[in-house]
Formats: C-alpha cells, sequence, structure tokens
C-alpha cells in the first residue's frame, strides 16, 4: 500500500472511459485517490459510458467505492468548490495530479492560472510546488489556441498526454484503446501494471 496520494479530475471532454478506468486501477493498486467530478463530466459519463451516477457526493463515492470494491479511506470524492480540501493548499498536495479527460476549457484555465474551482486550484498547487502533473486532453483538431496551451504548459514541466491510442498492440476493442492509454498514465505515475504489452516485449516475457 503507498501513502501517496494522487488526485484525479474528470472533466467535461470526451472520453470518460478514460477517466473511468484509470480510478479503478489506481483504486485495485491500492493508491488512495482524491477524485473531483466536474458537473460537465457527470454529464458526459452518463452519455459516453453505462454509469448511472446518484446525485449527491456522499452517494456518488460510496457508488465508486463499491463498484471498484475500494477500501474506504482509498477513496475521498471531492466538490469543485470545495475550498477547504486538502490539494487546494501546498502543505496538503497529493504526490501527483492527472486531469483525465482534459476538456479544453480545463486546460486553458490551467496554462493562465485562472482557479475557477477546485480543480484548476488543485493543478495550481501542482505547479507552483513543482509535483507532477498530467492532462490528457481529448479534442481534435487542436486549434493554435489549444496548441500554444499545451506547449505552455509543457514547458512548465506538465506532461502532456493525449488521449490518442496506438494501434502496435492489435487492439481487439474499445477497452484495449482505453487501456492504451491509461498504461500510459500509470507508467509515469511509477504504478506498475499489465494492461498492455510493452513495445519489443513479447508476451509474458515482463
Amino acid at each position: 500500500m503507498s501513502d501517496k496520494p494522487i488526485t484525479l479530475a474528470l472533466t467535461g471532454a470526451s472520453g470518460a472511459a478514460y477517466g473511468l478506468r484509470l480510478l479503478e486501477c489506481l483504486l485495485r493498486a491500492d493508491r488512495q485517490v482524491y477524485l473531483m467530478l466536474s458537473k460537465p463530466a457527470q454529464m458526459v459519463i452518463g452519455m459516453e459510458t453505462d454509469v448511472k451516477l446518484p446525485g449527491r457526493i456522499q452517494d456518488i463515492e460510496e457508488f465508486f467505492r463499491a463498484r471498484y470494491q475500494a477500501k474506504p479511506a482509498r477513496l475521498r470524492l471531492l466538490g469543485t468548490e470545495q475550498w477547504t480540501a486538502a490539494v487546494a493548499s501546498g502543505s496538503g498536495a497529493a504526490y501527483a495530479m492527472v486531469i483525465c479527460p482534459c476538456s479544453m476549457a480545463t486546460l486553458s484555465a490551467v496554462a493562465v492560472g485562472a482557479s475557477r474551482g477546485l480543480i484548476e486550484r488543485a493543478a495550481d498547487v501542482m505547479l507552483k510546488e513543482q509535483r507532477k502533473l498530467i492532462l490528457v486532453p481529448r479534442e481534435t483538431p487542436f486549434s493554435a489556441v489549444h496548441l500554444e496551451n499545451m506547449l505552455k504548459l509543457a514547458r512548465l514541466g506538465v506532461t502532456i498526454l493525449p488521449g490518442n491510442p496506438g494501434f502496435y498492440h492489435h487492439p481487439r476493442g474499445v477497452n484495449d484503446l482505453v487501456d492504451f492509454i491509461v498504461a500510459r498514465v500509470l507508467d509515469h505515475l511509477d504504478i506498475p501494471h499489465t494492461l498492455v504489452s510493452r513495445w519489443g516485449v513479447k508476451e509474458g516475457e515482463e
């Protein structure tokens, strides 16, 4: 069991399956997760997946604990305006933060330091504390504004990991494509996994 908590935020970009699968993998790895869902993210989850979230934060937290069989202490769902949360301060910042999927609106807010809600504030804290921040943007095509914002963040040390799966692992379905991206995020979090075979390594050799 690791004592290094990870903040995971889902925003309103398409690609909710990436964030949900990442949440599942983090909890199964027995990591402590601070979870945030924007209102658009909750809508997208309902549109893109078979997950039907309850309305209240406490109920959503219990829903995910039951769904992924997580220990009570390993998952904490935070409201997007819960300014007293630990992740809003450098003294309580997590080991790493992932925004997956990351909307262009959220990416823009992070790039300019506009802490409109707890998700952006938590990301701002990661920047000022020089901790690991991973963004999984899901948009196509990228405009010049999007690219400039991503370049600015990359120069600040942020990992920009677009939701663009590869195909060299011969995916057999959507779940394999989702796992490709989640595996790359887990790699950057230094969390072991067996979601996909690595390039140049045959199955069973790892």
